[in-house]
């Protein structure tokens, strides 16, 4: 095999490669569903009520997350051997400041959110945060 050959296999593999990973990495459309169905792994409905689920194992995550604006929606903190300041909770909006346990989940109820007005949640120390944008 000669090197021109070479050299063409190369670059029509980092071609090939390049755009499948465009492909991937494409961004989901933001109002949260398609046919009803969640485009977000930690956004579900289920009996008319949305469920957010942020895992507060060290820090949260995800931390943006994109939900539908006016259903009952209740966000759900998971938490797993937590030790760092993010079982400290705090969500100005809601007027809630708890621990959250070191294993379990807590469901936090947000009433029917608005569009455009996001939830954001501050561990005590400030140090991580999430947010939840509602469309």
């Amino acid at each position: 095999m000669n090197i021109n050959k070479i050299i063409s296999i190369v670059v029509t593999v980092a071609l090939l490669a390049g755009i499948i990973f465009i492909i991937t990495k494409s961004p989901k459309k933001d109002d949260g569903t398609v046919g009803g169905q969640s485009l977000f792994s930690n956004v579900s409905v289920k009996d008319g009520v949305q469920y957010i689920t942020i895992d507060a194992t060290n820090g949260y995550s995800p931390s943006v997350s994109n939900a539908k604006a006016g259903i009952p929606t209740k966000l759900i903190m998971k938490t797993n051997g937590a030790f760092s300041c993010s079982s400290a909770l705090v969500i100005h909006s809601l007027n809630y400041q708890k621990m959250l346990p070191q294993t379990g989940e807590t469901e936090i109820d947000i009433g029917i959110p608005k569009t455009g007005e996001p939830l954001q949640g501050v561990c005590g120390m400030g140090m991580y945060n999430f947010s939840v944008n509602f469309n």
